[in-house]
């Protein structure tokens, strides 16, 4: 990599141009990975903010586990027998039950995905 500088009032200032960055809304799970590579993974952090890769990578941890706290739910639901049925028949069971699948498949995201 060459450098090449420019001379202003007898100084030499290096010509630096930044990468081209991606600007992706980053949601809950993206954000929670951000606050533990942060605090825990400081190594990681630091090479993806100066390579301009730590908008793209939160994108994709977040997606990754929206995806897989969809695909948990949907699998618990139909394992557990959850279904429209029992929502028109009992619909307190029925948002329980969701609510217990849901907070199981979001546990297993934060251990899996987030929190690596």
């Amino acid at each position: 990599m060459k450098i090449t500088y420019r001379e202003e009032n007898g100084c030499f200032y290096p010509n630096l141009v930044l990468l081209d960055q991606t600007n992706y809304t980053i949601g809950k799970y993206g954000l929670l990975h951000l606050d533990y590579i942060k605090e825990y993974r400081k190594g990681r952090y630091t090479t993806l903010l100066s390579e301009c890769r730590l908008n793209k990578y939160l994108h994709k941890i977040d997606l990754e586990a929206t995806e897989m706290i969809d695909s948990i739910i949907l699998h618990l639901a139909t394992e557990k027998g959850i279904d429209e049925d029992l929502k028109g028949r009992n619909i307190l069971r029925w948002v329980c039950e969701m609510n217990n699948i849901k907070a199981s498949a979001e546990e297993i995201v934060l251990r899996e995905v987030v929190y690596q």
